[in-house]
């Protein structure tokens, strides 16, 4: 199967920084790909899939989609079900699970959906059926079409599998490699967090400028398919070579458990040859040695973490220190309050659409090269 005619590939991706992870897949050699709502659709095979899963940092998934047809009522979904070629894709001895959505269809209840085309995939392959599985069919019916796809990550990507300890409020991964594309970052410049909690933007910075692709260290549902090659998928793991970096990458929290976090994360990454971690206040921030690259920061927004009131003399301490100390440097600030940005009376360039993070509205705010 690795073989197959293409078919289409969707990437989620938080909404907001659909088109961010358009360029990313474009850049990565994707085919065409095409930001929508919710992330970013794509035509490829097996391959692509494999792929996709293992070197892209911002999607948080990649759906396989197998199959598409109008169902109006639950007994033409339960016959239409049958005809997808699932001998095809999965194998009988693996369990799955069925999850559905129904929007603006005569079918409306998503509970019910679902188990018919459980019910299809048990009598028709003979795979057992459990709501704890680790392979997830999807099926979305929207305006009477079902969208039948399959969830080819397993765990969420943002979990690359070396980050055991995690300070509060952490930030997931892929949308920090995010974030770093959108400051311009391309993996040939220092980055320095100066709030760095558990060192995910010093880690993501350092793999990218190494060339280590993100799923190295995991596992993926698409392991336990039918279309899986096992020889192809080793081929294609070695075909990614490491670099070592020009650029060092730095991390400071004034939290000593934050750095002993930083560190072990960074050791178990295979990235503690390049950075540096650091107890300090914003006070005492000096840029390192080098060239100027970028300062990204994830400060407490008041939401979950400290109080706003309290707030806004850090993020003035911040943005003084950064104005007086880091002349030619460029800033990438993530906070959910104008306010607190506003506070630091930096030169920020208009910002783009909030994004969700863990349930929080975030806005990246960006400078251009800082000035003495």
């Amino acid at each position: 199967m690795t073989n197959a005619a293409p078919f289409e590939i969707f990437l989620m991706a938080p909404p907001g920084l659909e088109s961010a992870l358009a360029d990313e897949a474009r850049a990565k050699g994707f085919a065409d790909p095409k930001p929508v709502p919710g992330g970013v659709i794509t035509q490829g095979g097996w391959l692509d899939i494999w792929r996709a899963n293992l070197t892209l940092r911002g999607a948080g998934r990649v759906l396989a989609r197998i199959a598409e047809f109008r169902a109006q009522h639950l007994a033409q979904l339960d016959k239409r079900a049958r005809r997808v070629p699932w001998a095809e894709v999965l194998r009988p001895d693996i369990p799955v699970r069925v999850e559905a959505t129904c929007r603006k269809s005569k079918i409306y209840h998503s509970g019910a959906a679902a188990q018919r085309i459980a019910t299809a995939i048990a009598e028709e392959l003979g795979a057992p059926i459990a709501d704890n599985a680790a392979l997830t069919i999807k099926a979305r019916i929207d305006n009477d079409v079902v969208t039948i796809s399959i969830d080819t990550s397993g765990e969420s990507l943002h979990k690359r599998g070396h980050k055991e300890a995690v300070a509060r409020a952490p930030m997931r991964e892929t949308l920090a490699a995010l974030f770093l594309y959108q400051c311009g970052y391309d993996g040939h410049e220092p980055v320095l967090d100066p709030m760095c909690g558990s060192g995910t933007f010093v880690i993501e910075a350092a793999e990218i400028a190494a060339n280590l692709a993100p799923g190295r260290a995991r596992s993926f549902a698409f392991e336990d398919l039918e279309t899986f090659d096992a020889k192809a998928w080793q081929t294609l793991r070695a075909s990614t070579t490491p670099t070592v970096p020009t650029a060092r990458f730095y991390g400071s929290d004034r939290d000593p458990g934050a750095i002993r976090m930083s560190q072990a994360n960074a050791e178990r990454a295979g990235v503690a040859n390049w950075t540096e971690f650091a107890q300090r206040t914003i006070s005492t921030l000096t840029p390192p040695e080098g060239p100027p690259g970028l300062v990204i920061v994830n400060p407490p927004y008041g939401a979950r973490i400290g109080n706003k009131g309290q707030l806004t003399a850090l993020y003035a301490a911040l943005g003084q220190t950064l104005l007086t100390r880091f002349s030619g440097w460029r800033v990438g600030l993530i906070t959910s309050e104008p306010g607190l940005a506003k506070a630091t009376r930096l030169p920020f360039v208009p910002t783009g659409a909030p994004v969700d993070n863990g349930g929080i509205r975030v806005t990246l705010y960006r400078t251009g090269v800082l000035s003495s």
